[in-house]
């Protein structure tokens, strides 16, 4: 597959999301616009955010840090963490098991 082929979804305000699925896994390419937010919340499934582009404030288990290119994140099952993007931002977001609800 080519990324220029998927289409993209807005999963919730101002984040576009091109979405991969493996049997064990997802991977989402985010682009993210310039004060867009991701509420707190938790889920069950391991992540991994790579930065591409842009800066990003990003709180992890009530730890906030701004994260630029190249940065990357280890968020573990089950922790609390929000974000929001302070420019427009490029991610990619993967998690395990498979993000289901981004089916």
């Amino acid at each position: 597959m080519n990324l220029s082929e998927i289409s993209s979804k807005e999963i919730m305000p101002g984040y576009h999301g091109k979405l991969v699925h493996s049997k064990n896994m997802s991977i989402a390419f985010w682009t993210v616009e310039e004060g867009a937010v991701v509420p707190e919340h938790s889920h069950m499934n391991e992540q991994i955010m790579h930065v591409q582009e842009g800066r990003f404030e990003f709180t992890l288990d009530g730890e906030t840090k701004i994260y630029e290119a190249d940065d990357v994140v280890i968020i573990p099952p089950h922790s609390s963490h929000s974000g929001k993007a302070l420019t427009p931002c490029k991610l990619i977001d993967v998690f395990s098991p498979v993000r289901e609800e981004y089916k």
